[in-house]
């Protein structure tokens, strides 16, 4: 392997506490502080003029739907559109066909992930047999197999008692149990945020409360058992503040938003159009305000995109009737920029926070940093470039996405994974 020099760059390591101009060199798949002559002349030079070389970006929350759903997304497009998007890292949620809740399905995806995988991809192991929310999975063997954490992503553990002794179990292996907050007798039915708009709509409304309930009762029962819990995808201004409360009190809980959320509200759905359709819904302008500022103050701690992949003519139906979520990898980058940066004035260290070494804390993984030894994880991008996205020319095996057709504004211009280049400059 060659090595790398990228010179001239603007090089953000918040990590490392780093926002310079500088060069970055990788040596034997490592950030190295320096070249020597020899290494310099032989090795790959790219020119950071312009760019930002900062941590591969990290994403604890994706849907990649191998096995059983690989008409949707495979390890090996999702994987790709992960590398498009400046993610090095990826973690991989349970709800595939069967679910992930044996150790031989575990080993199934990291066999896939080894042959298949251009990124990082973790996989994570179910809370319940079958995410039926009644009987434990084997955790202690999910932890062997190789998962990073646990969560019933899609569903979420009804009964109290249940997540109780789930979370207790996950403390025993040190493993982070995460969860998607929502009351299922809440949203029976629900298809869109309870509010002014679902009433113009038509449409049955899912109310903040379903979610609101259950990150109140994570947070007592992480109070209760001393467990770390991670609440997925919050969209909630009530649950923000739940949360801030919680971590106040030393409570045991970290958050993520989503970039859907923090940029856009339930009045994009007034078209009827699916491809703004996901679970938790869109919310009103006062929970996309709330969730900034939980990712200003620190009550949330990290993005994450919740990849969700469908095909067309699964989308392409009755708003009642499609399945809920989109996918993100490709357009996570440029709308964070756009909407923590430029509208709510991030500085752009903080946003590269929010999106390396942050998640990368919450699961406790080796990724998220630039300093000398760590692998050469590697996002390189230009904050200020325009493009037009055009989903079905993506690398997603999907293309229902809400940001088809717009122009945005920050484009990753290469994605370095162990220091190799596995998504090349716009230019070669």
């Amino acid at each position: 392997m060659p090595a790398l020099w990228i010179s001239r760059a603007r090089i953000i390591d918040p990590a490392s506490r780093r926002d310079s101009a500088g060069d970055l060199f990788v040596r034997d798949g490592r950030i190295t502080p320096s070249l020597s002559g020899a290494d310099r002349k032989r090795a790959k030079k790219i020119d950071g003029r312009g760019l930002v070389a900062a941590p591969g970006l990290v994403d604890i929350h994706v849907h990649f739907r191998e096995p059983g759903q690989s008409h949707k997304e495979t390890i090996a497009t999702g994987s790709r559109a992960a590398a498009a998007g400046g993610f090095t890292t990826v973690v991989c949620m349970p709800n595939t066909t069967p679910p992930a809740d044996n150790a031989g399905t575990i080993q199934y995806i990291l066999d896939a992930v080894r042959r298949d995988a251009l990124v990082k991809v973790l996989p994570t192991g179910c809370i319940t047999i079958g995410m039926k929310g009644e009987a434990l999975a084997p955790i202690g063997s999910l932890k062997r197999a190789g998962v990073v954490a646990i969560t019933d992503d899609g569903d979420c553990v009804q009964s109290n008692e249940l997540m109780r002794r789930a979370i207790e179990y996950a403390k025993m292996f040190d493993l982070p149990v995460m969860d998607h907050c929502q009351d299922l007798s809440m949203t029976d039915g629900a298809v869109m945020n309870e509010g002014d708009m679902s009433i113009r709509l038509g449409l049955r409304g899912w109310p903040n409360a379903a979610e609101d309930l259950i990150v109140s009762r994570n947070a007592i029962l992480s109070a209760y058992t001393g467990a770390h819990i991670h609440m997925q995808h919050v969209s909630s201004a009530l649950s923000v503040e739940i949360v801030r409360r919680a971590k106040a009190d030393g409570i045991r809980v970290t958050a993520e938003a989503t970039p859907h959320h923090i940029a856009l509200t339930d009045a994009t759905l007034s078209g009827y159009d699916t491809n703004f359709k996901m679970n938790p819904p869109l919310r009103t302008e006062a929970d996309r305000k709330a969730l900034i500022a939980g990712l200003k103050d620190g009550t949330l701690d990290c993005i994450a995109t919740d990849h969700a992949p469908h095909t067309d003519y699964e989308k392409d139906r009755e708003f009642d009737y499609a399945p809920n979520g989109i996918i993100g990898l490709e357009t996570a980058l440029p709308v964070v920029l756009e909407v923590l940066v430029r509208q709510s004035r991030f500085k752009l260290a903080h946003a590269v926070d929010l999106m390396t070494r942050r998640p990368s804390g919450i699961l406790k993984l080796s990724a998220g940093t630039l300093a000398a030894g760590a692998a050469a994880d590697i996002c390189l991008f230009d904050p200020d470039e325009a493009w037009t996205y055009d989903a079905k020319a993506g690398c997603s095996k999907s293309s229902n996405s809400p940001w088809h057709g717009r122009t945005l504004r920050g484009r990753v211009k290469a994605t370095i994974v162990d220091g190799r280049i596995v998504f090349p400059l716009a230019a070669s």
